[in-house]
C-alpha cells in the first residue's frame, strides 16, 4: 500500500452564522443571493451548491471556496483540524478556537 500526503493548498472561506452581517459577508463570498431556510426556526440552513450536487450547511459550518471555484460546507471541528489561519479578516472566525 502507497502513502500520500496532501498537498498545502490556500483557501478562502467564511463562516455562516445567523446573523445580518455575517449572511452579508457571505453572500459577497459566494457572489449569491443566499436563501436561508427559517423551516425549523432554532436550526437555520444553507443549501449550498457544489460539483457532487446541493449540501446543506448548518449555522457555524465554513462555506470554503474550493481550487475550481467551487463552493462547499465543512463542519467547524473538521475545519479546525484541517485548516489554519494565515491572514484573518472581519468577514470570518479564526478557524482554530
Amino acid at each position: 500500500m502507497a502513502k500520500f500526503r496532501k498537498m498545502p493548498v490556500v483557501i478562502d472561506a467564511v463562516q455562516f452564522l445567523d446573523t445580518g452581517d455575517a449572511i452579508a459577508a457571505l453572500s459577497d463570498f459566494m457572489g449569491l443571493d443566499l436563501k436561508i431556510s427559517y423551516a425549523e426556526p432554532e436550526s437555520p440552513t444553507l443549501t449550498v451548491q457544489t460539483l457532487e450536487g446541493p449540501l446543506t450547511a448548518r449555522v457555524g459550518d465554513w462555506i470554503i471556496r474550493g481550487v475550481k471555484g467551487e463552493f462547499y460546507p465543512c463542519k467547524p471541528d473538521i475545519f479546525a483540524r484541517t485548516y489554519e489561519v494565515l491572514s484573518p479578516c472581519g468577514r470570518s472566525l479564526s478557524a482554530a478556537p
